[in-house]
């Protein structure tokens, strides 16, 4: 395991200490809380969104999260993530030495998640599509591109109406290492 892993499995354990069942909503979804909820169907799906951006300046893009909870199983959550992210100027080692490229990403994953009261925890699972460009008009420059798997997992405490997150999420392709993220957020909906 890896040392972020632990980091993470830890935070989440401490966040749920000291918590009572009864101040948690239970109508957003253990992965929701950060993105903006769309629109909810007649259905009880639940479709969310929220902006991505990296604070190293080199991503930008979004990302569209639907779910529902199953009727007969009231603390599972199901969903979907659909994310879009355009990297510029992104440094890469390649086989014949470093170059920069500009990135473009379409991934989507199947995310799952339980609610123990104001607790929830996820994990995701799924695919990214990637192209790169290379920057320069050199000759020698490659092109790159391919499918890699995304994981991810993440913990989600409501407190009242404070809502904290944690996630992380990691692209097994060593090129898009720059996308692998670890998240941490607090924030007062109102």
């Amino acid at each position: 395991m890896q040392p972020s892993s632990r980091l993470a499995i830890a935070l989440s354990s401490i966040l749920a200490l000291g918590v009572l069942p009864t101040q948690a909503d239970s109508t957003v979804p253990a992965y929701g809380g950060m993105a903006k909820k769309l629109v909810q169907l007649d259905n009880g799906m639940i479709v969310q969104g929220s902006d991505v951006d990296t604070p190293d300046g080199y991503t930008s893009g979004f990302r569209l999260t639907a779910g529902f909870t199953p009727q007969h199983l009231p603390r599972l959550d199901l969903g979907a993530e659909f994310s879009y992210r355009e990297s510029d100027d992104v440094p890469v080692s390649l086989a014949d030495g470093q170059q920069l490229l500009d990135t473009t990403s379409l991934g989507g994953s199947l995310v799952a998640g339980v609610r123990f009261g104001p607790l929830g925890l996820y994990a995701k699972s799924g695919l990214a599509e990637w192209q790169g460009n290379p920057i320069g008009d050199d000759e020698q420059l490659q092109e790159g591109g391919g499918t890699t798997r995304v994981q991810g997992f993440g913990a989600r405490l409501q407190l009242r109406h404070l809502v904290s997150r944690l996630e992380f999420e990691e692209i097994e392709d060593p090129t898009m290492n720059h996308l692998n993220l670890m998240t941490a957020s607090v924030h007062f909906p109102f």
